[in-house]
């Protein structure tokens, strides 16, 4: 099978609209539209820090103002260009790549032999005011790592969130590795960065190697609906057993009970396993009562909601339905693996 050309897909993933993201993460890039630095948002509700059924959509984001910066510290402007599997910013001083290393780390290569690195502000607390007083809640643990040699770190803190200023020598293959976790397993060592870039791009050539072909004159906006489909696909975590696409990992945030379905169908066509997993996240929630909830998070369940009057919620019951296209597709269910075999199908190590 030939590979895929990812440059059919050059410029257009726009994200100042759309998050960079990759199978299996819960990480968010955008860039601001009105100015050089990136921020990144987690597609998480946290409803454990901050309760309600949409309030993660006003977080702010968890990195801000990250910005590339010279040997001076002195902030780079870029040209950007983005592909399924990377983000180059093209600067005076050098090309910078950003590639997702794994599901929780963030890879940024570094120009050849020039002394440089990053700058940006992290929120690793939230702050909330209450009537009788207020709260700082952990949001998320956050490592900076490189593989090459550390001229400058300083951490400073404004406006409530610390900012880092990281340079590094100049070398070769040298990565900057941006790690995000619940827990506190953050010693993972940076590796060269030609080797995550590698990998990204052989994770993304699998993936559109298995859609099945299509007209040329749908070509463009098809394979960027199967870069949507991929992108949106989170790894097994808490209540979340299987991997599974949310509908938009920055406005709806879970495993949603009819969007499970329709996603399954698609999937079917590349992954009779990935498809049926849809259902399967779902189906492991069930109610007690029977009841199939309206939608699956890390942390909870959405059964029931309060507007536009109280009561439980659900979806029509077209699961069954579902499942039956997949059974006519690719005969009975299959196992559905481990989450070590999860992170394989995906591209990731165990």
């Amino acid at each position: 099978m030939a590979k895929f050309n990812l440059d059919v897909l050059e410029n257009a993933i726009d994200i100042t609209r759309v998050p960079f993201s990759d199978r299996g993460s819960r990480l968010l890039i955008f860039k601001y539209s009105d100015n050089d630095h990136l921020y990144v948002k987690l597609a998480e509700r946290l409803t454990s820090i901050q309760p309600g059924l949409d309030t993660y959509r006003f977080r702010p984001p968890y990195i801000q103002d990250l910005s590339f910066v010279d040997q001076e510290g002195m902030e780079l402007a870029h040209r950007l260009t983005t592909y399924p599997y990377a983000l180059v910013f093209e600067t005076r001083v050098g090309t910078f790549t950003l590639a997702f290393s794994k599901g929780d780390t963030i890879a940024i290569g570094l120009p050849p032999g020039v002394a440089c690195g990053v700058r940006f502000r992290v929120n690793t607390q939230l702050r909330q005011v209450d009537a009788d007083g207020g709260s700082l809640r952990s949001v998320r643990n956050l490592a900076y790592r490189t593989n090459g040699t550390v001229l400058h770190d300083d951490v400073g803190l404004e406006r409530e969130a610390y900012v880092i200023d990281f340079i590094v020598a100049g070398g070769d293959d040298v990565a900057i590795h941006l790690i995000i976790r619940s827990d506190l397993e953050l010693n993972t060592a940076p590796q060269p960065f030609s080797k995550t870039l590698a990998a990204a791009q052989a994770r993304w050539e699998t993936w559109f190697g298995r859609v099945p072909p299509v007209a040329e004159r749908y070509r463009d906006k098809y394979y960027y609906a199967w870069w949507v489909m991929s992108s949106n696909l989170v790894g097994p975590l808490g209540r979340v057993k299987h991997e599974a696409m949310m509908p938009s990992k920055v406005q709806y945030v879970g495993i949603w009970n009819w969007d499970a379905c329709f996603h399954a169908l698609a999937l079917r066509h590349i992954d009779p396993i990935l498809a049926q997993n849809q259902l399967r996240t779902i189906i492991d929630c069930q109610l007690p009562d029977g009841m199939i909830p309206d939608a699956v998070y890390d942390e909870a369940v959405i059964s029931s909601i309060e507007h536009p009057l109280r009561a439980a919620v659900t979806k029509p019951p077209i699961m069954a339905w579902a499942a039956l296209k997949l059974h006519e597709m690719a005969g009975r269910f299959q196992s559905a693996g481990t989450p070590s075999s999860c992170k394989r199908r995906c591209g990731w190590a165990a």
